[in-house]
């Protein structure tokens, strides 16, 4: 597996001069567009790195991957009458699609729909964004991973679209807390650090149980949480990256994405800053794609 990482890397690497790093929110614009990990841990406890694989990103939507798995956990069942799971087919922060449909968001994964389920786990535990970190500490095995409060800041500088979502929510009567309250926690979810090591830990509950205190251990919704990756992981691109990678996955703007492997027992997290028109990055694609290739899917 090393060396396969190794060349993945070579390879990969060059792919991330036809992209840019998320210009939108200003901590995320100024990050190294030459940074590169890549990370993959077995279900049998090996990791693999290759890259600044211990080097912390903001992982911007893939907190939406662990905050749904905690939402399926501790809410239940209802948590759907809220938000549905449709591929959406339009960007990530858009409200047209929201508007039209009553304000039920297609899925957990777009903007809107993380926004649902952030005030879903607000509303049932108030200090959740500690309770987040902690699960994910649990998850990661690791107690250094901290909220990043300059990225936090950031986001809620230039988070007009995510609040507009929320108002309209509220409008809808499909928001139960504050609206500012409740992008302020989505946006702090989203600031969280870890490195593609860290994350590809955490992820491993999707493909087996694991040992430890998590919520999220048992893997108790693994198989809904990876149809949905498959189907809406990805934005509006989700289809072509199943077609081409074929591993269900969750993408984020700060650059990294997650992509789990079930039948090979395996995690594994790519990060390289530079994104495509989709808002996902173009080398973390190419590195999946790349080892998808040679494990098999």
């Amino acid at each position: 597996m090393q060396p396969l990482l190794d060349r993945i890397e070579a390879a990969a690497r060059r792919t991330a001069e036809d992209g840019r790093t998320a210009q939108y929110i200003p901590a995320l614009a100024r990050v190294d567009p030459k940074k590169f990990a890549l990370a993959v841990v077995t279900k049998e406890g090996a990791e693999y790195t290759a890259g600044d694989a211990d080097e912390p990103f903001s992982i911007q939507s893939i907190s939406k991957l662990f905050t749904l798995a905690l939402a399926m956990e501790w809410i239940g069942e209802s948590l759907w009458d809220r938000v549905t799971r449709e591929p959406s087919g339009m960007r990530f922060n858009s409200i047209i699609q929201l508007e039209t449909e009553n304000g039920v968001p297609r899925n957990p994964f777009i903007n809107a729909g993380a926004i649902v389920v952030t005030d879903a786990l607000l509303h049932t535990r108030p200090s959740i964004a500690v309770g987040f970190r902690n699960q994910m500490r649990l998850l990661s095995r690791d107690e250094s991973i901290r909220y990043d409060s300059e990225v936090h800041r950031s986001e809620i500088a230039t988070g007009d679209m995510n609040r507009a979502a929320a108002f309209l929510l509220k409008a809808k009567g499909n928001l139960t807390e504050d609206p500012i309250e409740a992008t302020n926690v989505y946006f702090q979810f989203c600031s969280l650090a870890m490195s593609a090591r860290q994350l590809a830990r955490a992820a491993l509950f999707l493909v087996a149980p694991q040992p430890g205190d998590a919520a999220l251990a048992k893997g108790t919704h693994a198989l809904r949480l990876r149809a949905i990756m498959r189907t809406c992981g990805l934005y509006d691109q989700s289809g072509e990256f199943a077609f081409r990678v074929g591993l269900p996955a969750k993408s984020g703007v700060g650059g990294g994405i997650v992509a789990v492997n079930p039948a090979k027992g395996y995690a594994a997290c790519a990060w390289s800053p530079p994104l495509d028109k989709f808002g996902n990055s173009i080398a973390a694609t190419e590195a999946l794609a790349l080892l998808a290739a040679e494990t098999g899917v």
